[in-house]
C-alpha cells in the first residue's frame, strides 16, 4: 500500500503545481478507487494539500506568477472557512458529501469552459471584505469535501472576475495554503486523520508539484485551459463510476 500511495502522491502533486489545485478533487476519487473510505480520503488529501500549496505557492511566486496582494484578504477568509467546514464534515453522512462533490466538479466544468483564456491583462480589485467573505464562503465547503477551494476559486477568478488563466491558478493554490492549514488542525481536533497514509502522499507529492510548476510555465493559456477542462472531466468520471457502478 505504501509504495501506491507514493505513486499516487507524485501523480497528485504534478496535478497541483500545474493545475493550481489542493489535489483533493483528483485524489480523493484515487484513493476511493484502492478502497478507502471517503471520510479517511478526505484526511489524507487535507495533509498532502498543505504540503504541495505552500510549495507551490513558494515556487509560483519565486517565478513570479502569485502577487500576493488580495489573495491574502481571500486567503484569511479561506482559513477560517477551513476550522468551519472540518466540523462541518462530521455532521454530514458520506453519501450527501459525494454528491456535493460531483455538484462542485460540474460548476468547475461550466465556469472553466465559459471562461476566455489570455496569458496576461488587468486584474479587478474587489473590496478586501469582499474578498474576505468569498474565501471564507469556500473554505467552509470546500474543506467539508477535503478539497482545498481553488476548484471553486479559480473558475470564479477566472471566470467571473477575468483573471488571466495562470493568475488564476497560482491565486487558488496560494488561497489552498490557508484552507488546508486550517482544515489540518481543526480535522486533527475531531481525529479524522491518518497522518501516516497522509505524509506517505504528501511527501511524496512535493516532487510532482516542482514539475508541474515548471510544466505550467511552458505551455500556453489555451492549452492550459483545455488540460484543465480534461482533469476536471476524469475526475468526474472516476467519482461517478465509483458512485454507481462500484
Amino acid at each position: 500500500m505504501e509504495i501506491i500511495l507514493i505513486l499516487i502522491g507524485v501523480l497528485v502533486g504534478t496535478l497541483s503545481g500545474f493545475f493550481g489545485i489542493g489535489g483533493g478533487m483528483i485524489l480523493i476519487p484515487i484513493l476511493m478507487l484502492v478502497g478507502i473510505k471517503i471520510k479517511t480520503a478526505i484526511g489524507i488529501s487535507i495533509v498532502q494539500m498543505v504540503f504541495s500549496s505552500i510549495y507551490g505557492s513558494y515556487l509560483n511566486h519565486k517565478k513570479g506568477s502569485l502577487v500576493l496582494g488580495e489573495g491574502i484578504w481571500v486567503g484569511v477568509g479561506g482559513f477560517i472557512g477551513g476550522f468551519i467546514g472540518a466540523y462541518v464534515s462530521t455532521l454530514i453522512p458520506s453519501t450527501i458529501l459525494e454528491y456535493l462533490f460531483i455538484s462542485l466538479l460540474i460548476f468547475a466544468l461550466f465556469r472553466l469552459f465559459s471562461a476566455k483564456p489570455k496569458d496576461d491583462g488587468v486584474v479587478k480589485t474587489l473590496n478586501f471584505m469582499v474578498l474576505f467573505s468569498v474565501g471564507m464562503v469556500i473554505g467552509i465547503f470546500a474543506i467539508s469535501l477535503g478539497v482545498g477551494g481553488s476548484i471553486l476559486l479559480t473558475p470564479i477568478l477566472a471566470g467571473f472576475l477575468h483573471y488571466p488563466i495562470k493568475k488564476a491558478v497560482s491565486a487558488g493554490l496560494f488561497f489552498v495554503a490557508f484552507s488546508s492549514i486550517a482544515g489540518l488542525i481543526s480535522h486533527l481536533t475531531v481525529g479524522h486523520i491518518d497522518l501516516g497514509k497522509g505524509i506517505y502522499v504528501a511527501v511524496a507529492s512535493l516532487v510532482g508539484v516542482y514539475f508541474g510548476v515548471w510544466l505550467k510555465d511552458h505551455v500556453s493559456s489555451s492549452k492550459h485551459k483545455l488540460y484543465l477542462l480534461i482533469m476536471y472531466g476524469v475526475a468526474l468520471s472516476i467519482l461517478i463510476k465509483k458512485m454507481f457502478l462500484g
